[in-house]
């Protein structure tokens, strides 16, 4: 409490410069008589209808307070919040009086809100509804013609032919990441007009599929629209979960589509791959992957300006961004060189792309960003399973590498599964084959040599053991090779195979006699110890009767097959060394040059 110092009148320190603006008539501090019951009654009543009734916004200034008794507090009339604002007059707009009386609090903060009046952002642009999602999904296209890089539903494509006249058989969708399965077989369903659902393996059980047959078949029966099931890797698929398509899938109530990286010919039962017909997407090129890109940037950065290919330094210290702008330019820069290095780090996969796009222009929005920190940014993924038929697959091409005496060959496709995380010892075993089955009786020493690799690679490690490795690999490729034991050895399973090979008698010399009644038989006994002759030399059957005189080892190291490609290279440079000019040929001039 406070005495104001005009009228020297109690107040709450809260309410002085309120009390001073009113003129000193309001906001007095008096204290009151002790309440009667009734006026007791009507504050409890007057509290209760406070409570109930919501209070009005307050403000943070006190410009709304009017300095008539009904704005006060204490006032008898309670008023709502609509009725108060239109009984109050309109703030005066002339100057304070200067008779002593203190300055207005609401002219000051109207004063210090006109001078200082933020500007407010221009209104943001609306979000779009699927703008959560990722930048591949987003980009996913709306029609066959926005596909890719597939002939399948290009305008002469068998698979769009097929969409057209409504003709869509179940069928497989065999193509690596990225390539479009997904959105394939969605856009044949938004084409087509039919009913389109998607399973996969984890979330979809055989009970599940049953009763998507069974609302399929009720489609069907009752509106004649077919359901399409689309399953996404449908190689992670168990045996039970793909014999479950097969009677559906047969009578026509569903069309099935699925799609896989894996081979469908190990992947997929052999009776549900007989009822579907299998289409192979292919692999994206680099130019089509840059026209996605491409398309997504349009979107994603409209209005993108195109800067010079090469801006001069002058240009860029007078033309480029200053430190507090984005980066954006730098995807547009040099016709658009970013782009092209993102495309081919992406290695035929649209959904890598986008996702190092949608990364770039993250990057991007850090000012002062450059093209080698967004480069260096990136991270590499090398496509391999060590389950799939890249395994495979990358394992034959480095031992037809080694086979083919192409040693850089076998080292790329080395340094491939190396770097992809495979296992070391797997390729020292595979270098241990190559040994005895290629180089063989060539040179002998190369079996000890990969052995030697398998050994070091088991005990070092990687990575110190890609070393060994590396060197094993390419001794192997410059060795020469001999195939001789490997044929031969071909030869005798082959004969193995004919009636009654298999089970031959033994000749009787050559069968082991360890006990006595075997010797008593004969067993061994006319055998003739070859280290007891000179040389070794003796007469003496080995095989049986049947197959004397049958020779499974043949005489030459590799076959006697010629490549024509071969015979026509040897010809183009026995030609060119034929017309090459010799010292003879050469015309000295006078110099003797």
């Amino acid at each position: 409490m406070v005495a104001c110092p005009i009228c020297d009148k109690p107040v709450k320190e809260a309410n002085i410069n309120r009390h001073i603006d009113t003129e000193c008539n309001d906001f007095i501090d008096e204290p009151t008589p002790p309440p009667t019951q009734a006026s007791g009654a009507k504050a409890k009543s007057s509290k209760a209808a406070t409570f109930f009734t919501p209070a009005s916004k307050r403000s943070v200034s006190f410009k709304d307070e009017h300095t008539g008794p009904e704005s006060s507090p204490l006032g008898p009339t309670r008023l709502g919040s609509t009725q108060t604002a239109a009984l109050r007059p309109p703030p005066s707009t002339a100057p304070p009086p200067t008779n002593g009386v203190k300055r207005r609090l609401e002219d000051d903060e109207t004063t210090v809100r006109a001078e200082a009046k933020p500007e407010l952002p221009p209104p943001t642009a609306k979000k779009q509804k699927n703008s959560h999602a990722p930048l591949a999904e987003r980009m996913r296209p709306q029609s066959l013609d926005d596909v890719a890089g597939q002939e399948l539903v290009g305008p002469n494509g068998v698979l769009r032919n097929l969409i057209v006249t409504d003709r869509v058989p179940s069928m497989i969708l065999w193509g690596g990441p990225g390539t479009g399965k997904t959105t394939i077989a969605r856009l044949i369903a938004q084409t087509a007009g039919t009913r389109f659902v998607e399973i996969n393996s984890t979330s979809s059980g055989v009970a599940e599929c049953k009763k998507l047959f069974a609302e399929a078949k009720n489609e069907l029966g009752l509106t004649g629209r077919k359901t399409i099931i689309f399953c996404d890797e449908i190689h992670r698929f168990s045996k039970s979960q793909q014999d479950v398509f097969l009677g559906p899938v047969e009578a026509g109530q569903v069309t099935l589509i699925g799609a896989t990286t894996e081979n469908p010919s190990f992947k997929v039962v052999n009776a549900l791959l007989s009822r579907c017909r299998t289409f192979t997407l292919a692999k994206l090129t680099d130019d089509h992957v840059y026209g996605i890109l491409r398309r997504a940037l349009a979107h994603e950065v409209p209005g993108l300006p195109t800067p010079s290919p090469s801006p001069s330094a002058e240009d860029k210290q007078a033309s480029g961004p200053s430190a507090s702008e984005p980066s954006i330019h730098l995807l547009a820069n040099d016709d658009f060189a970013l782009l092209h290095y993102l495309a081919a780090f992406a290695d035929g996969d649209a959904r890598t792309g986008l996702n190092l796009l949608e990364l770039a222009l993250d990057l991007c929005q850090k000012p002062a960003t450059t093209a080698e920190e967004i480069k260096k940014s990136l991270t590499q993924t090398l496509v391999y399973d060590r389950a799939g038929d890249q395994h495979y697959d990358t394992i034959s091409a480095f031992h037809k590498s080694v086979r083919g005496s192409n040693p850089d060959a076998a080292l790329y496709y080395l340094a491939r599964m190396l770097c992809s995380g495979e296992d070391p010892l797997y390729i020292a075993r595979r270098m241990v084959v190559i040994a005895s089955e290629d180089v063989g009786l060539a040179d002998n020493s190369m079996l000890s040599l990969a052995t030697a690799a398998y050994s070091a690679a088991e005990k070092i490690g990687m990575p110190e053991c890609r070393i060994n490795l590396g060197h094993c690999a390419v001794a192997l490729s410059l060795a020469p090779k001999s195939t001789r034991a490997y044929r031969g050895l071909k030869s005798a399973y082959s004969a193995l195979k004919e009636p009654g090979v298999a089970g031959l008698p033994v000749p009787i010399h050559l069968r082991n006699a360890p006990t006595k009644l075997m010797k008593e038989l004969g067993y061994g006994k006319e055998y003739k110890y070859n280290p007891d002759y000179v040389d070794g030399r003796v007469v003496q059957d080995y095989l049986p009767e049947k197959l004397e005189g049958r020779a499974f080892l043949e005489s030459n190291d590799l076959g006697a097959g010629v490549d024509p490609e071969v015979a026509e290279l040897d010809e183009q440079v026995r030609i060119a060394q034929a017309y090459e000019p010799t010292e003879e040929d050469m015309l000295l001039n006078p110099d003797g040059d």
